[in-house]
């Protein structure tokens, strides 16, 4: 558990090259993601609040339900009614599942290059 707490303070510093990189990778993604958030937000709020039936009534269910569809947990809210609201909300699954896959190759190359640093063996260094 140490090991894996340090490993931590280590991106969050930026201790190597690689570490930097992470840490790169995981800012921009979050930067991006909360800036979708918010304009999904925007946008399912005017797609969905006048739809009958809809869940989507005031900008704070929009931001709920956006966030939630981004993090690939979803929610009991019904799905969007209008068309626009469909489109964008398929949309926001492939950026989520696409952001999943990217994470989980950047932690992948991440713990190989980690590996190579620490048992001495060069290896490439690390690229944006």
């Amino acid at each position: 558990m140490h090991r894996v707490l340090q490993e931590v303070r280590d991106v969050a510093r930026a201790e190597t090259p690689t570490h930097a990189h992470l840490r790169e990778r995981l800012v921009a993604v979050t930067l991006v993601t909360v800036v979708l958030d918010g304009l999904c937000s925007i946008a399912t709020y005017l797609l969905e609040r006048h739809a009958h039936g809809s869940d989507i009534t005031s900008f704070g269910d929009a931001l709920f339900w956006c966030s939630a569809q981004l993090t690939t947990v979803s929610s009991q809210m019904v799905n969007p009614l209008t068309t626009g609201g469909r489109i964008l909300d398929v949309a926001m699954e492939i950026y989520s599942i696409s952001v999943v896959a990217t994470l989980a190759g950047s932690f992948g190359a991440f713990f190989h290059r980690r590996s190579h640093e620490r048992s001495g063996a060069p290896s490439a260094p690390a690229t944006p």
